[in-house]
C-alpha cells in the first residue's frame, strides 16, 4: 500500500486534472497509485477502462504504470498508445468506458499529465472523483484481493477519423489549402488521418512526434508560436492555418493573409454553425470569450450560458443544461454530438466546412465576428494571487457604472469594456484578458491592471 505526502499529491492533483514535473513530483510510482485509485473512485472493479498516450519520452511508462494499476484493483485495460486527447475521449464515448489520457497539454517537455474521465467521456474534476483519488492517495489505496485485470491494445485512430468527419458538412466542399503547424505534438499524428479524407491540400508543419518540442512550445495561445503558421499560410497562399496544442485537444486558426484569429471569433463561427441546425438551442460560453459570442448567440436564436474556465465545468454543465456545444477563449471547443467533450480536429473541420462550402476567402467570413479589442491572455507570475486581485479590486471596485462578479476569479465589467482577473489552475500564474469596444480603451485598461497586478 504506497502513501504518498499530502504536499506532493496536492503538487500534483489540480482542478480538473492530474499534473506535474517528471519524475518528481509526478513518479511511476504514484501513476500506478493514481490508476488503483481511479478504480476504486469509479467502482469500476471488474470492467475495462481505456488509457491513451501522448508523444512525451515520459508517457508510455507512466501509462503502463497507470494501466498496471488499474489492473492491481480488478479493472481490464484497453491500450489505445499514441493518441491525442480528443482520441481518447472518442474511445471513452464510443465503448462507453471509463478512460485516461496521459499528456501534459501545452506544458513544457519535462511535465506531464492525467486528464481523466468516466464512461461516455464524461468529466472527472474535483467534485466528481479527483478529491477521492486524492485522499486515496495520502491514505494509501486498499489492496484489492480480487482477480487481476488484463491488459490489451487496440488502434482505433481511423474510426476516430470516420467519426469525426461524419459530424460535419463536408461532402461538397471545395478543394482547399490548409497549413497545420502541429507543434511536434499528437496533431501530427492525428491530422493526416482526418484531412486525408478530405479534398484538401495539407502543407505540413512540425509533424515529427517529438515531446521535446525542438521547434516552438505547443502552446497556440502565445502569438510567437503561430508565426511560422503565418509565414507558411502567406509562402504558400493557404485558405487556412490551423495549429494545435501538444494533445491536439486546442486548435487556433490563421486566415489567408496571415492574421490570428480569436478563438472567441472561432467559437462565434462554430455557435452560428450549430445553431443553423439546432434552432432554439443552448450554447456555452466561458467567462473570457469576447461579448461577440452572446451577441452572435442571441442573434442566431439561441441561448447563452456564461460559465467558468475549464473542461470539467464546462462539460459538467453541457450536461445539466442539455447545450448543444461551448466554447472556450483559450481554444477549447466542446460539441454535444462528441459526448460533450472538446476536440480541436472538430473545430477545425467546422471552420472548413463553412470556408469550404463558401467561395468567399476566410477573413471576410469572419469579419461580422470581430467586434471588440481584446488584450489575450496575458500571464504574470506574483508571490501572492489573492493578494494581488485584492490590490485590483480596490482600485476599481468604488468606480461608477462598474460592476465584479467572482464566478471564476474576478471579473469588473463597465459598459464599454471588462476584464478578467483569475488564478491558473495549472501553473503558478495569474491570467488577465481584457475586452473593450476600442484598441485605445483596452490598452489603457490593459496597462492600468498590469501595473497594479505586477507592482
Amino acid at each position: 500500500m504506497n502513501r504518498f505526502e499530502p504536499n506532493v499529491v496536492d503538487a500534483v492533483v489540480k482542478a480538473y486534472d492530474i499534473r506535474g514535473r517528471v519524475p518528481e513530483p509526478l513518479s511511476t510510482d504514484l501513476a500506478g497509485a493514481v490508476g488503483s485509485a481511479f478504480v476504486r473512485a469509479l467502482g469500476v472493479q471488474g470492467a475495462t477502462i481505456v488509457v491513451g498516450e501522448d508523444m512525451r519520452p515520459s508517457s508510455p511508462e507512466l501509462a503502463q504504470a497507470f494501466a498496471e494499476g488499474a489492473n492491481s484493483q480488478g479493472a481490464d485495460v484497453i491500450r489505445i498508445g499514441l493518441a491525442s486527447t480528443d482520441e481518447l475521449y472518442f474511445a471513452a464515448g464510443s465503448l462507453n468506458m471509463p478512460g485516461a489520457m496521459f499528456t501534459a497539454s501545452h506544458n513544457p517537455a519535462e511535465y506531464n499529465g492525467i486528464k481523466l474521465c468516466r464512461a461516455g467521456a464524461a468529466p472527472v474534476g474535483q467534485d466528481s472523483g479527483l478529491r477521492t483519488i486524492r485522499d486515496d492517495l495520502v491514505a494509501g489505496v486498499p489492496h484489492f484481493g480480487g482477480r487481476i485485470g488484463t491488459m490489451t491494445s487496440r488502434d482505433l485512430l481511423a474510426d476516430y477519423a470516420v467519426h469525426l468527419i461524419s459530424l460535419v458538412d463536408l461532402g461538397s466542399i471545395r478543394p482547399l489549402v490548409i497549413a497545420v503547424d502541429a507543434g511536434n505534438g499528437m496533431a501530427g499524428h492525428t491530422a493526416p488521418a482526418v484531412l486525408g479524407r478530405l479534398p484538401v491540400k495539407v502543407i505540413p508543419l512540425y509533424f515529427e512526434l517529438d515531446g521535446t518540442f525542438p521547434n516552438h512550445e505547443a502552446n497556440p495561445i502565445d502569438p510567437e508560436n503561430l508565426r511560422d503558421l503565418q509565414r507558411a499560410v502567406i509562402t504558400n497562399g493557404a485558405d487556412i492555418g490551423l495549429a494545435f496544442d501538444g494533445d491536439a485537444d486546442r486548435c487556433f486558426i490563421v486566415d489567408e493573409l496571415g492574421q490570428i484569429v480569436s478563438p472567441s471569433t472561432l467559437c462565434g463561427l462554430i455557435a452560428k454553425n450549430e445553431l443553423q441546425r439546432h434552432k432554439g438551442a443552448k450554447v456555452i460560453h466561458n467567462l473570457i470569450t469576447s461579448r461577440a459570442v452572446a451577441e452572435v448567440i442571441v442573434e442566431n436564436g439561441g441561448i447563452p450560458i456564461r460559465t467558468r474556465v475549464g473542461h470539467s465545468f464546462i462539460k459538467a454543465e453541457m450536461a445539466a443544461t442539455g447545450a448543444v456545444f461551448g466554447g472556450e477563449h483559450s481554444g477549447h471547443f466542446y460539441f454535444a454530438d462528441f459526448w460533450n467533450a472538446d476536440s480541436g480536429m472538430l473545430a477545425a473541420l467546422h471552420a472548413i466546412s463553412v470556408l469550404g462550402n463558401t467561395t468567399e476567402p476566410l477573413s471576410e467570413i469572419l469579419r461580422p465576428y470581430n467586434r471588440y479589442s481584446d488584450s489575450g491572455e496575458i500571464n504574470s507570475r506574483v508571490v501572492d494571487a489573492q493578494k494581488s486581485i485584492s490590490i485590483v479590486k480596490a482600485a476599481f471596485e468604488t468606480r461608477v457604472g462598474v460592476s465584479l462578479d467572482y464566478l471564476d476569479g474576478m471579473t469588473v465589467s463597465e459598459k464599454d469594456w471588462w476584464f478578467n482577473l483569475r488564478a491558473s489552475n495549472t501553473e503558478p500564474l495569474l491570467r488577465l484578458n481584457v475586452e473593450a469596444n476600442t484598441e485605445d480603451e483596452m490598452r489603457s485598461i490593459r496597462d492600468e491592471v498590469l501595473s497594479l497586478v505586477r507592482s
